[in-house]
Protein backbone atom coordinates (compact mmCIF):
# COMPACT_ATOMS: atom_id res chain seq x y z
CA UNK A 1 0.00 0.00 0.00
CA UNK A 2 1.34 3.37 -0.96
CA UNK A 3 0.75 6.34 1.34
CA UNK A 4 0.09 9.81 0.03
CA UNK A 5 2.82 12.40 0.38
CA UNK A 6 0.17 14.95 1.32
CA UNK A 7 -1.12 14.65 4.87
CA UNK A 8 -4.82 13.85 5.39
CA UNK A 9 -6.64 17.18 5.64
CA UNK A 10 -9.46 17.50 8.17
CA UNK A 11 -11.62 19.64 5.89
CA UNK A 12 -11.74 17.14 3.07
CA UNK A 13 -14.28 15.02 4.93
CA UNK A 14 -17.62 16.41 6.04
CA UNK A 15 -18.52 15.84 9.64
CA UNK A 16 -21.66 16.86 11.52
CA UNK A 17 -19.87 19.88 12.99
CA UNK A 18 -19.29 21.23 9.46
CA UNK A 19 -23.04 21.06 8.72
CA UNK A 20 -23.87 22.76 12.04
CA UNK A 21 -21.39 25.56 11.31
CA UNK A 22 -22.79 26.04 7.78
CA UNK A 23 -26.38 26.12 9.04
CA UNK A 24 -25.45 28.66 11.74
CA UNK A 25 -23.73 30.90 9.16
CA UNK A 26 -26.73 30.77 6.78
CA UNK A 27 -29.16 31.49 9.64
CA UNK A 28 -27.04 34.49 10.66
CA UNK A 29 -27.09 35.93 7.14
CA UNK A 30 -30.86 35.44 6.86
CA UNK A 31 -31.44 37.03 10.28
CA UNK A 32 -29.31 40.08 9.47
CA UNK A 33 -30.61 40.67 5.92
CA UNK A 34 -33.63 42.84 6.94
CA UNK A 35 -31.30 45.20 8.79
CA UNK A 36 -29.16 45.62 5.69
CA UNK A 37 -31.99 46.62 3.33
CA UNK A 38 -31.95 50.07 1.66
CA UNK A 39 -34.21 52.78 3.07
CA UNK A 40 -37.69 53.65 1.80
CA UNK A 41 -37.92 55.21 -1.63
CA UNK A 42 -38.90 58.83 -1.79
CA UNK A 43 -39.85 60.99 -4.71
CA UNK A 44 -38.61 64.50 -5.22
CA UNK A 45 -40.96 67.01 -6.78
CA UNK A 46 -39.63 69.82 -8.92
CA UNK A 47 -41.40 73.05 -8.00
CA UNK A 48 -39.55 75.60 -10.05
CA UNK A 49 -36.16 76.68 -11.38
CA UNK A 50 -33.47 75.59 -8.94
CA UNK A 51 -35.94 74.47 -6.25
CA UNK A 52 -36.61 70.86 -5.23
CA UNK A 53 -38.72 69.67 -2.34
CA UNK A 54 -38.83 66.22 -0.82
CA UNK A 55 -42.23 64.53 -0.76
CA UNK A 56 -43.50 61.81 1.55
CA UNK A 57 -42.29 58.23 1.05
CA UNK A 58 -43.97 56.33 -1.77
CA UNK A 59 -46.77 54.06 -0.57
CA UNK A 60 -47.72 50.58 -1.62
CA UNK A 61 -50.96 49.65 -3.30
CA UNK A 62 -53.85 48.79 -0.98
CA UNK A 63 -54.20 45.08 -0.21
CA UNK A 64 -57.42 43.20 -1.02
CA UNK A 65 -57.44 41.17 2.20
CA UNK A 66 -60.00 42.28 4.73
CA UNK A 67 -61.97 44.38 2.24
CA UNK A 68 -65.76 44.01 2.16
CA UNK A 69 -66.64 44.10 -1.52
CA UNK A 70 -70.15 45.26 -2.54
CA UNK A 71 -71.00 41.95 -4.19
CA UNK A 72 -73.94 39.86 -2.98
CA UNK A 73 -72.80 36.25 -2.54
CA UNK A 74 -75.38 34.97 -0.05
CA UNK A 75 -73.80 32.19 2.01
CA UNK A 76 -70.74 32.06 -0.27
CA UNK A 77 -67.69 34.24 0.16
CA UNK A 78 -66.26 36.75 -2.31
CA UNK A 79 -63.01 35.69 -3.98
CA UNK A 80 -60.42 37.99 -5.58
CA UNK A 81 -59.67 36.20 -8.85
CA UNK A 82 -57.20 38.76 -10.24
CA UNK A 83 -55.67 42.02 -9.09
CA UNK A 84 -53.29 44.65 -10.39
CA UNK A 85 -52.02 47.98 -9.12
CA UNK A 86 -51.19 51.35 -10.63
CA UNK A 87 -51.55 55.06 -10.04
CA UNK A 88 -54.84 55.57 -11.87
CA UNK A 89 -55.62 59.14 -10.75
CA UNK A 90 -51.99 60.37 -10.96
CA UNK A 91 -51.85 61.50 -7.30
CA UNK A 92 -48.62 59.62 -6.54
CA UNK A 93 -50.38 56.84 -4.60
CA UNK A 94 -51.18 53.54 -6.34
CA UNK A 95 -54.66 52.07 -6.41
CA UNK A 96 -55.53 48.37 -6.60
CA UNK A 97 -58.00 47.05 -9.17
CA UNK A 98 -59.57 43.71 -8.22
CA UNK A 99 -61.63 41.22 -10.24
CA UNK A 100 -64.00 39.60 -7.73
CA UNK A 101 -66.66 36.88 -7.94
CA UNK A 102 -68.58 34.63 -5.59
CA UNK A 103 -66.87 31.36 -4.67
CA UNK A 104 -69.32 29.06 -6.47
CA UNK A 105 -68.47 25.37 -6.61
CA UNK A 106 -70.17 24.96 -10.00
CA UNK A 107 -70.86 27.15 -13.01
CA UNK A 108 -69.28 30.44 -13.96
CA UNK A 109 -70.17 33.16 -11.47
CA UNK A 110 -70.18 36.69 -12.92
CA UNK A 111 -67.20 38.91 -12.19
CA UNK A 112 -67.13 42.41 -10.75
CA UNK A 113 -64.24 44.87 -11.08
CA UNK A 114 -63.57 47.22 -8.18
CA UNK A 115 -61.03 49.99 -7.58
CA UNK A 116 -59.51 50.19 -4.08
CA UNK A 117 -57.67 53.09 -2.51
CA UNK A 118 -56.44 54.23 0.88
CA UNK A 119 -56.92 57.71 2.26
CA UNK A 120 -53.78 59.50 3.45
CA UNK A 121 -52.92 58.26 6.93
CA UNK A 122 -55.62 55.55 6.87
CA UNK A 123 -54.37 51.96 6.74
CA UNK A 124 -57.71 50.40 5.74
CA UNK A 125 -58.38 50.15 2.00
CA UNK A 126 -61.85 50.93 0.67
CA UNK A 127 -63.76 50.42 -2.58
CA UNK A 128 -64.09 53.74 -4.43
CA UNK A 129 -65.43 52.64 -7.82
CA UNK A 130 -67.19 49.76 -9.55
CA UNK A 131 -66.01 49.34 -13.14
CA UNK A 132 -67.96 46.13 -13.87
CA UNK A 133 -71.11 45.31 -11.91
CA UNK A 134 -71.81 41.58 -11.32
CA UNK A 135 -75.45 42.18 -12.33
CA UNK A 136 -74.20 42.62 -15.92
CA UNK A 137 -73.12 38.93 -15.94
CA UNK A 138 -69.64 39.45 -17.43
CA UNK A 139 -66.64 37.17 -17.13
CA UNK A 140 -63.44 39.24 -17.10
CA UNK A 141 -60.39 38.02 -19.06
CA UNK A 142 -57.17 39.67 -20.31
CA UNK A 143 -57.20 41.99 -17.32
CA UNK A 144 -54.36 44.55 -16.89
CA UNK A 145 -53.43 47.93 -15.43
CA UNK A 146 -50.91 49.85 -17.55
CA UNK A 147 -49.96 53.53 -17.72
CA UNK A 148 -52.92 54.67 -15.62
CA UNK A 149 -55.44 52.65 -17.63
CA UNK A 150 -57.45 49.55 -16.73
CA UNK A 151 -58.18 47.20 -19.62
CA UNK A 152 -60.15 43.96 -19.81
CA UNK A 153 -61.94 41.67 -22.19
CA UNK A 154 -65.53 41.08 -21.09
CA UNK A 155 -67.36 37.90 -22.06
CA UNK A 156 -71.12 38.27 -21.79
CA UNK A 157 -74.51 37.02 -22.88
CA UNK A 158 -76.95 38.23 -25.54
CA UNK A 159 -79.98 37.17 -23.45
CA UNK A 160 -80.83 35.64 -20.05
CA UNK A 161 -81.51 32.37 -21.89
CA UNK A 162 -77.82 31.86 -22.76
CA UNK A 163 -76.28 29.47 -20.16
CA UNK A 164 -73.50 30.77 -17.90
CA UNK A 165 -71.10 28.21 -19.31
CA UNK A 166 -71.20 29.60 -22.81
CA UNK A 167 -70.91 33.39 -23.21
CA UNK A 168 -71.80 34.47 -26.73
CA UNK A 169 -70.60 38.12 -26.66
CA UNK A 170 -67.09 39.56 -26.39
CA UNK A 171 -66.31 43.19 -25.54
CA UNK A 172 -63.02 45.04 -25.02
CA UNK A 173 -63.13 47.80 -22.43
CA UNK A 174 -60.73 50.39 -21.07
CA UNK A 175 -61.20 52.78 -18.16
CA UNK A 176 -59.26 55.95 -17.39
CA UNK A 177 -59.61 58.52 -14.64
CA UNK A 178 -60.90 61.82 -16.10
CA UNK A 179 -62.67 64.77 -14.45
CA UNK A 180 -63.15 62.98 -11.13
CA UNK A 181 -64.57 59.70 -12.47
CA UNK A 182 -63.59 56.56 -14.35
CA UNK A 183 -64.56 56.89 -18.00
CA UNK A 184 -65.01 53.76 -20.09
CA UNK A 185 -63.92 53.56 -23.69
CA UNK A 186 -64.26 50.64 -26.09
CA UNK A 187 -66.46 49.46 -28.91
CA UNK A 188 -70.05 50.73 -28.97
CA UNK A 189 -71.46 47.21 -29.19
CA UNK A 190 -70.15 43.83 -28.08
CA UNK A 191 -69.18 41.40 -30.83
CA UNK A 192 -70.53 37.87 -31.12
CA UNK A 193 -68.08 35.17 -30.13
Amino acid sequence: MQHSAVPDLAHTRTRPIHWVATAAAVAGVVALSPALQPGSATAAQHTGPGTRTQSAPLTTAPPTTGVTFPIQCGPLKAVVAKKAAGDLDHDGRPETVAVVHCDASMGTPPDAVYVLTRAEGTPAPRVVATLVDPKDRYTVTDFAVRAGEVSATLLGYSSPDVPNCCPDLKDSAKWQWANGAFVRSGPDRPRSV
